[in-house]
């Protein structure tokens, strides 16, 4: 077993057997589970029923009861009731991530604000961007937030679907209920209800020349 539930007087030899740093300042509840290599700095509070997996960094955030965070960063911010953090999450200053939500592995947010019940699942980055409650963000979806000289923001709403690969250019706002097609790179507002789809039509050409194949031949 890799984690211990944390009480008040726990010894300081676990913490430093488990490779476990806290502040003085933080705060902890009841029922709190912690895995090796957890460090909790600057005033973090943590709520009760709370699971910390391993090699976690927490820095000056609070973290609601229920919430189950896996090997991830956290800075500055406010993670929900019942939220699932990583692995492998950065959650970066200036954030507040909704009740039961999934942030799942290699996602980036920062300066944010996520809504109740969504879901952004994996291999995305949020910047700058207020979205709704019961939201779906698919893979590899990025809030390109950044012109080269200033940063602007995004706004979606509620019940939004974002497909896989989507690139949302801010500044923009994605009314409730949309749909917005996978591959996509989306530079205009979508309005309530509304279908959205911005990418090249498929041609394929027949009786054509690989050149990657060439070499094959020439060297079977």
């Amino acid at each position: 077993m890799n984690q211990i539930t944390y009480f008040k007087k726990i010894k300081k030899s676990t913490l430093k057997k488990m490779n476990i740093f806290i502040d003085k300042d933080v705060k902890i509840g009841k029922n709190v589970k912690l895995g090796y290599g957890v460090n909790l700095l600057r005033g973090t509070e943590i709520e009760d029923n709370v699971d910390i997996v391993s090699n976690s960094s927490i820095d000056n955030c609070k973290i609601k009861s229920g919430v189950k965070i896996q090997s991830s960063v956290l800075i500055d911010s406010i993670v929900e009731q019942g939220t699932q953090i990583g692995p492998f999450a950065n959650i970066r200053a200036n954030c507040v991530v909704g009740k039961n939500c999934r942030i799942g592995n290699f996602v980036e947010i920062k300066n944010s604000q996520i809504g109740n019940n969504t879901k952004i699942a994996h291999l995305t980055y949020v910047g700058d961007a207020n979205i709704g409650e019961n939201c779906n963000i698919g893979c590899g979806v990025v809030f390109c937030n950044y012109n080269g000289k200033v940063k602007q923001s995004s706004l979606v709403g509620n019940c939004v679907f974002i497909g896989s690969n989507v690139n949302i250019v801010a500044p923009i706002k994605i009314g409730d209920n949309a749909f917005i097609a996978a591959g996509s790179t989306i530079t205009q507002n979508v309005c309530e209800n509304e279908f959205a789809i911005a990418r090249e039509r498929q041609t394929n050409k027949t009786n054509f020349n690989n050149p990657y194949l060439e070499k094959f031949k020439e060297n079977p």
